[in-house]
């Protein structure tokens, strides 16, 4: 019989086993020459030495890129924004910093609503010349702007509603810092800003077509959201500056309820300040970069303006109309000349009547008195000088940027306030530092950029005439109505000007005096007539 025998299909392959490496002959080796190199130390053989090096991170373009105009164009770029606008509103990842975090949320970086605005504006610009098809990016932008307001505008909501957000309302030195719920409302206005930014500078030719971008919609809604959040900061900062300024108007004021800084050093108890110039000095420099974190946008120089201009005038008519301080003299000449009559009354009754047996309290050991000497009171500080720190004080404040022509008028109101500040100090230190005026004596050049209504208190108390209250009088009007009706701005100011310049000259013509400071008085008022 054959024996079976196994199909060759149905046997295992199996490879041919290796054959065992060879070793080299010693002899081979000096044979050949080679070289006897020193032995590899065995820490080289470890194998944290076989791992991988991370690869460094791929550095980004800052300038997106616009996609290929091919047959998809108009898809892909509405996929590209609604994907952007995701991102945009998405929680940065990384550290968490300890005051930024409101419900396990943190606030949105800055720069994103730029990076937001650049996209766009590189995909409208690469159609230049391409009617149609700008036209329908621009169509295209409504729905991924829609949806990124509305997500704001819901984020927004919850903050501004909160109790949080205007506790405190203005930073002070205990809390110069906006809480969690304050920086995540700063924070969308930031975003908001920075996309209005970059919409805003939009470079179009939009000649054929008069409907404009079609963005105004969006524009107006990114500036409601700004102000919304702004708003109320701003004005939570001036409710609690203005009591400061107004304060000025008064020696010594007693109703101020904000941090009086304390002289340290050698200052204390040589150097007097009026306790609102003490509260600013503390809290302007917080109130400075408080508002410089508020007005980033374009759009709120407008609002910065008015604050300033409404600061800086009331600043004007509190040191104007401050009354005149006069330096009355210590009384210690009295009170000497009355002890000394004591004693020698004392003296006197002693020489006609017998001495008295001493009290034992005459053998014992003198003691001070408890009541300490009295200190030198200072001299309080003059108009001039608080004028003039105040200046510097008022001058570390943010002002708006002339980047387009409405924050260019704005900014220049903003320079002629500051102008009208500084005259008032100029006007201010020449009387306080007893200039001789003479009956030439120009005023115009002193007075030059200080509203008329303004310096006429400071002359008229110069000049012997009385009080700031004393120009009310002679008006016969209440001094109540004349503030409000003459002294409540810039504008209202020049409107009365003349009304009240004309009325003031009649009476002191009418004057028969040869008062040389009259005389100044009287020319300045003829000048601002004719001016």
């Amino acid at each position: 019989m054959h024996p079976l025998k196994t199909p060759a299909f149905l046997r295992p392959s199996s490879r041919p086993s290796s054959p065992l490496p060879t070793p080299l002959s010693p002899r081979l080796d000096s044979e050949t020459g080679a070289d006897h190199r020193p032995a590899r130390p065995l820490s080289k053989l470890t194998l944290t030495h076989f791992g991988r090096k991370p690869s460094p991170a791929p550095i980004r373009s800052v300038t997106p890129f616009p996609l290929v105009q091919d047959g998809s164009y108009l898809e892909s770029l509405s996929l590209k924004l609604s994907e952007a606008v995701t991102k945009a509103l998405a929680q940065p990842p990384g550290a968490v910093a300890s005051g930024e975090v409101l419900n396990g949320k943190r606030p949105i970086p800055a720069g994103r609503g730029h990076a937001l605005g650049e996209l766009i504006a590189a995909e409208l610009h690469a159609t230049q010349g391409k009617v149609h098809l700008q036209r329908a990016i621009l169509r295209l932008l409504q729905r991924p702007l829609s949806v990124l307001i509305t997500n704001l505008s819901s984020q927004l909501l919850p903050l501004l509603s909160s109790s949080a957000f205007l506790a405190p309302a203005a930073p002070t030195v205990q809390a110069p810092n906006p809480n969690p719920t304050q920086a995540h409302a700063l924070a969308i206005a930031a975003f908001a800003g920075e996309l209005l930014d970059c919409l805003d500078e939009l470079d179009l030719d939009l000649s054929h077509d008069h409907r404009g971008d079609g963005l105004n919609n969006f524009r107006e809604g990114l500036v409601s959201l700004i102000g919304r959040v702004v708003n109320p900061l701003i004005d939570g900062l001036k409710g609690d500056l203005m009591p400061l300024i107004r304060a000025l108007e008064f020696v010594n004021p007693t109703s101020l309820t904000s941090v009086v800084a304390k002289p340290t050093g050698s200052a204390r108890g040589s150097v007097h300040q009026h306790p609102s110039i003490a509260s600013l000095q503390a809290l302007m420099p917080i109130y400075a970069k408080a508002l410089g974190r508020y007005t980033t946008s374009k759009s709120v120089q407008s609002t910065l303006a008015t604050l300033l201009i409404s600061v800086v005038w009331r600043a004007l008519v509190s040191l104007s109309h401050r009354p005149f301080n006069s330096r009355s003299r210590s009384n210690s000449v009295s009170a000497a000349s009355a002890t000394s009559s004591t004693t020698f009354k004392k003296r006197l009754g002693s020489a006609t009547t017998p001495p008295s047996t001493p009290p034992p309290s005459r053998f014992t050991m003198k003691l001070p008195g408890s009541r300490p000497p009295s200190p030198t009171h200072p001299s309080a500080t003059s108009t001039a000088s608080d004028a003039r720190v105040l200046y510097d004080l008022l001058s570390l404040l943010p002002k708006p940027s002339p980047t387009n022509d409405a924050n260019r008028i704005a900014r220049e109101a903003v320079d002629e306030a500051f102008e009208a500040l500084a005259a008032l100090n100029a006007l201010l230190g020449a009387i306080d530092s007893g200039t001789d005026m003479r009956e030439d004596f120009d005023l115009d050049l002193l007075t030059e950029g200080l509203p008329v209504l303004i310096a006429l208190p400071v002359l008229f108390r110069w000049s012997g005439h009385g009080e700031p209250q004393v120009i009310a009088a002679m008006l016969d009007v209440d001094e109540g109505e004349y503030r409000d009706g003459c002294l409540s701005g810039f504008g209202r100011a020049d409107e009365c000007a003349a009304m009240v310049t004309q009325r003031l000259l009649d009476i002191l013509r009418n004057e028969t005096t040869d008062d040389t400071k009259t005389k100044i008085v009287v020319k300045y008022l003829e000048g601002s007539i004719v001016h």
